[in-house]
């Protein structure tokens, strides 16, 4: 029996279609607008490809860090019913309404040199620092990772780990054999989503350190100097390096083909 499209299905795929040109038509008409001369000086621009280099480098800190206490925070939050759940959950999704430019101001008080973290000895704060971009980037971006890993962990059978438990399993064993490597998948897209999330930061990161410059700043100083055509060239080369980075890391957490005809 063949399956006819309905008419309310065509409409659905119309209205999608939209939502997916819109995306992409901005993407394109850069991506067409700028000339295989300009990208190639984008490529041999050492500040560009520095800047380039330092948001990679600390996204990638700020995702492995915040991995060490948001995954257990995740699987604590899957397992655990307790009083005042829905409001750490609601805490831990803050950093996604507020304008980033106000995040930024509010780390100031935890980075900041006069922070009070400024009882330390020899504490001169993290403004202007890899550091201070770091804790910018995971800010605004580890809410991402939390959530997917927590939806990871919850989709683990609960009867899995009881059975371990009975058998004898520490916590720990049942943690480590069952649960972390069964939620795998969601905690890898939760990183890759903070990862990505977190090199895109603009607001948080220029109130945090405009020097040393990360590619989102440079490439909007750059609109600022020198105009649309520089600017373009810079986000091209940009959008080109992530776009493959997260396409093989996608391409890694991928679903095995016989793993997704067994789950259908």
């Amino acid at each position: 029996m063949k399956y006819r499209t309905s008419l309310f299905e065509l409409c659905l795929a119309l209205m999608g279609t939209l939502v997916v040109l819109f995306i992409v038509a901005p993407l394109a008409g850069m991506l067409f607008a700028t000339s295989a001369t300009e990208l190639k000086g984008a490529a041999l621009d050492k500040q560009l490809t520095d800047s380039i280099r330092l948001t990679l480098g600390a996204g990638l800190v700020a995702t492995a860090a915040c991995s060490l206490g948001g995954i257990p925070l995740a699987y604590l939050l899957a397992r655990k019913n307790f009083r005042g759940k829905a409001l750490l959950l609601g805490v831990i999704d803050l950093p996604i309404i507020i304008p980033h430019s106000a995040a930024g101001v509010a780390l100031l008080t935890l980075v900041g040199r006069r922070s009070f973290l400024s009882v330390i000895p020899g504490w001169q704060g993290l403004v202007g620092t890899f550091g201070g971009i770091a804790a910018a980037m995971a800010f605004v971006s580890v809410p991402y990772l939390v959530s997917s890993a927590r939806l990871g962990f919850e989709s683990v059978p609960v009867r899995l780990e009881k059975v371990a438990r009975t058998l004898g399993a520490s916590p720990t064993r049942v943690f480590f054999t069952i649960s972390l490597p069964l939620a795998w998948r969601s905690i890898l897209s939760g990183m890759i989503l903070m990862w990505a999330r977190g090199i895109s930061e603009f607001g948080a990161v220029v109130v945090i350190a405009y020097y040393p410059m990360t590619a989102p700043v440079l490439v909007f100083e750059r609109l600022n100097d020198y105009g649309l055509a520089q600017a373009r060239s810079a986000a091209v080369l940009l959008i080109l390096i992530s776009v493959a980075i997260l396409a093989v890391l996608r391409f890694l957490g991928r679903r095995p083909e016989h793993e997704e005809n067994r789950r259908a």
